[in-house]
């Protein structure tokens, strides 16, 4: 009986880890890494040209057309200051989407250097973005887990697909 209790104790705290994991997508930009929830990943490709839209921001590279749906794809690197990079058979395209208020998708592709793995993380050992002050913006990261001795920037991806807020703040 007593080993039963034993073993129950032990399930029931298996269920409650399990339960505090969440799974991201990782990527790497530059020499730093990032990663999206992997509910909000809807495919991985690889680069392919897009169609340019004029009088959009530079990293806004354009749109490529995804069994039907008109996808806008943006450029991490470009977005978050850290430079522009040749696209090479390498660079890879994250298919995001979300759910917004009034229940419709919301789909965009984010050009990042290369996709690591998928990594679990405890949400009890997400730690909040760092103030860097008014200069360095951190709007994107919803928190920094540390991954076998890695630092991984966890992205809000329903920041990141804002893209109208994006264009209003772009415009002022």
């Amino acid at each position: 009986m007593a080993e039963e209790a034993k073993q129950i104790d032990i399930d029931e705290a298996e269920d409650k880890k399990i339960e505090n994991l969440v799974q991201f997508l990782s990527f790497t930009l530059g020499d730093e890494e990032y990663g999206v929830d992997i509910l909000c990943v809807q495919e991985i490709r690889s680069w392919e040209p897009v169609s340019r839209i004029p009088n959009v921001p530079s990293y806004e590279k354009g749109v490529v057309n995804l069994r039907g749906a008109i996808v806008p794809i943006i450029d991490l690197r470009e977005r978050f200051g850290i430079g522009h990079l040749e696209y090479t058979t390498l660079t890879v395209v994250v298919v995001l989407q979300i759910r917004t208020e009034s229940e419709q998708s919301r789909v965009m592709g984010v050009v990042v250097d290369s996709v690591s793995d998928v990594i679990d993380v405890d949400k009890k050992t997400i730690q909040s973005a760092p103030n860097f002050g008014a200069k360095v913006s951190t709007e994107f990261i919803n928190g920094l887990a540390s991954v076998n001795e890695r630092m991984v920037m966890l992205l809000d991806v329903e920041k990141l697909l804002k893209l109208d807020d994006l264009n209003d703040e772009d415009k002022r």
